[in-house]
């Protein structure tokens, strides 16, 4: 955890407490999670309690509270996408990129990451892409229709398998 770094992140709010969402996302932003002594570090500075910012951190499914790799696929398991394969989808991308058993967190997420940390994978509830079943996101980017046979290829544009 960098103390500047987050320091400069809140010199840029005028009313922090009342910012603490973009606080959060501009630290995860740089570090790709929220560790639990940023969390303290910005209770401290900001007069939060701990335990506010934490509900909220948990709350929220967009943060990590803990370290990831540097892509992040999402497989969403929504009903739709549940229907139309996406439990094969996840096993099959968990296998090609040699994660094993879900390894829940303290706040109920689960991230099975590369020794590489080059991925993380997770699953989601809907992406609201229901039409376009089942879907996958990596970073920001969504892919619908996904074939286990397609998985290669996408996982390529994000540098799997170059090592």
């Amino acid at each position: 955890m960098d103390k500047r770094y987050i320091d400069k992140i809140l010199s840029k709010y005028n009313e922090p407490s009342g910012k603490l969402l973009g606080i959060l996302e501009d630290i995860q932003e740089k570090e790709k999670y929220l560790s639990k002594e940023a969390l303290k570090y910005v209770s401290e500075k900001i007069g939060v309690s701990f335990s506010q910012i934490y509900s909220i951190a948990t709350f929220y499914s967009f943060f990590n509270l803990q370290p990831v790799g540097e892509h992040i696929i999402s497989v969403c398991m929504g009903t739709a996408c549940h229907v139309r394969g996406a439990v094969e989808i996840l096993n099959n991308i968990q296998y090609l990129l040699g994660v094993g058993v879900d390894e829940s967190t303290e706040d109920g997420k689960f991230f099975l990451t590369t020794e590489d940390k080059h991925f993380s994978v997770n699953t989601a509830r809907c992406f609201g892409c229901c039409s376009m079943a089942p879907v996958v996101r990596i970073d920001d980017k969504i892919y619908g229709y996904v074939k286990i046979k397609d998985l290669p290829k996408i996982l390529k544009e994000y540098g799997w398998g170059k090592k």
